[in-house]
């Protein structure tokens, strides 16, 4: 089972509370940030391009407990930045196990083995290593602009789900992604051992390197239909099934930014992950000062449109399912269900083995080419603009 029975249990008994108490405006998951240091520099990030200084600060793990106090969400997760660069992470842990939250703590995994092995952590029901895996290994390495880390990465998976942790992967997809390489991807970390698999769109962040790689709506709809239709029985999901059917293009929801609020050193990010428009100092006024009607595809905001990811449509996808009846039987059925058998959507992955996709399209959308050497290396270089378009 990709979610233990224990924190279905305690999701579903908190959102049908916050909804007897018409509490409309509740979090889900609390994203909380101790520092936006990394061991990587990711084209896609929007997350490390901050000044030195900035980089070099990190929140105690008084502060990171005091936000989750005052949050009172269910689940908390630790992105960054390297969650593993922080030497507080050992302690931070443990005091959330004691809270019974239930933890994503999300790492590139480069040092994971490193830290089982120094004895940081100890298997637990609340705490999930979340993996970030960006597809099969020359996808990965590609995403994260460093060689081998897909290697380092599935050592130290295989180490902690040897030593009994539950451990996750969150893959991100961009414009370009290849739908069989991604389903391939999917049958090798279910071999591997993972408990389950989150995966989402990329968000176009302002201060991402690479900002040509971004989904449009459309896009992503026919992505995803060719990924998750005619499904394998094997796969596991680590989220709401009518996310993903939101994903495939079956369901149309709306925003939820206040579902999983975002606490780093700058204090309360306003409006939610993915934007930065300002900042207060408590949750209480990040729920109560917060303009929710400027967010949203509703709202007009261009910012939004193209919008699908998890943090902002997973909170709407699980308060759905605790709305009524209809809520309820629509997810028995999509976890029931769920091999959503579609021809048309088996053909178009099979044209889609015909089409150029991997690092060097990529390369060469960005103005590179490759050139074969004789002895069969290969070398990348730049083109001219008339040359590469040719």
């Amino acid at each position: 089972m990709p979610v233990p029975v224990s924190q279905m249990w305690t999701v579903a008994s908190y959102v049908i509370g916050q909804r007897l108490r018409r509490n409309r405006r509740y979090p889900l998951v609390l994203m909380l940030e101790p520092l936006f240091r990394c061991n990587l520099a990711c084209a896609g990030c929007g997350k490390i391009q901050y000044p030195a200084h900035v980089l070099k600060r990190q929140l105690s793990v008084e502060e990171c407990l005091k936000a989750v106090d005052e949050c009172g969400a269910p689940m908390v997760s630790i992105p960054g930045g390297e969650p593993l660069l922080h030497d507080g992470m050992p302690e931070l842990v443990r005091e959330l196990v004691k809270r019974r939250k239930y933890i994503y703590l999300c790492t590139n995994a480069i040092l994971l083995q490193e830290k089982l092995e120094a004895g940081w952590f100890k298997p637990s029901k609340y705490l999930s290593f979340s993996v970030h895996m960006d597809g099969l290994e020359d996808n990965h390495d590609f995403a994260v602009c460093r060689e081998g880390t897909y290697q380092k990465a599935i050592t130290g998976i295989r180490s902690a789900v040897e030593q009994g942790f539950r451990v996750t992967t969150n893959t991100t997809l961009f414009d370009g992604a290849d739908p069989n390489a991604v389903r391939g991807f999917f049958d090798e970390m279910m071999d591997v051992g993972v408990e389950g698999m989150m995966v989402s769109p990329g968000y176009a962040y302002d201060k991402a390197p690479d900002q040509t790689g971004f989904l449009q709506r459309r896009a992503t709809n026919e992505l995803f239909q060719m990924i998750l239709s005619n499904r394998k029985k094997g796969w596991q999901f680590n989220q709401s099934p009518l996310f993903l059917e939101f994903l495939m293009g079956k369901r149309d929801f709306e925003c939820t930014p206040w579902g999983n609020p975002t606490f780093n050193m700058f204090g309360w990010q306003k409006p939610c992950y993915l934007l930065q428009e300002g900042y207060v100092d408590s949750f209480k006024e990040l729920i109560e000062t917060t303009e929710w009607d400027r967010y949203g595809v509703a709202s007009g905001n261009p910012k939004c449109q193209n919008c699908m990811v998890h943090c902002g449509y997973e909170p709407t996808a699980v308060d759905y399912t605790f709305s009524g009846f209809q809520g309820i039987w629509a997810n028995i059925k999509a976890m029931a269900f769920n091999t959503y058998a579609n021809p048309k959507a088996a053909k178009r992955l099979d044209e889609e083995k015909a089409k150029p996709h991997g690092p060097m399209h990529h390369l060469v959308q960005l103005g590179f080419g490759v050139d074969v050497k004789s002895d069969g290396t290969r070398e990348v270089v730049r083109r001219e603009k008339d040359e590469a378009a040719a």
